[in-house]
């Protein structure tokens, strides 16, 4: 069974960065493909980031240019470096990963079968 353990949340300012890891419990992004979901308080969560075991990656349009996705297979991690982050961007931020049709970066979450616990961000004015 695969888990995955986001680390890496906390409070910001706005305008700040912060760096998301999500470690897997095997060598698994050769493989799977990797997400990042966010949710915010009454909110449905939502796709963020996902990279494929080739290197596709997928952003949905609010963070195309302030977040950026990575893999590293030699130590199990997926990453979500966050620049220039909003308000809008607090929510608590879940890693998620697939080997099903793993090398499409899709977006919904039902593409994932495993699901990390999650990390809060704050962003703050």
């Amino acid at each position: 069974q695969v888990q995955l353990v986001e680390s890496g949340g906390g409070l910001v300012q706005a305008g700040g960065s912060l760096r998301l890891s999500c470690a897997a419990s095997g060598r698994i992004f050769s493989t799977h493909r990797a997400a990042w979901f966010r949710q915010a308080p009454g909110k449905e969560r939502e796709f963020v980031a996902a990279i494929t075991p080739s290197g596709s990656t997928n952003y949905t349009d609010s963070v195309k240019g302030r977040f950026a996705i990575s893999t590293d297979n030699a130590k199990n991690t997926v990453g979500l470096q966050m620049y220039s982050l909003k308000p809008e961007d607090t929510a608590a931020y879940y890693c998620a990963a697939s080997d099903r049709g793993a090398w499409v970066p899709m977006s919904a979450k039902s593409d994932y079968q495993h699901w990390g616990g999650g990390t809060q961000v704050t962003v703050s004015l």
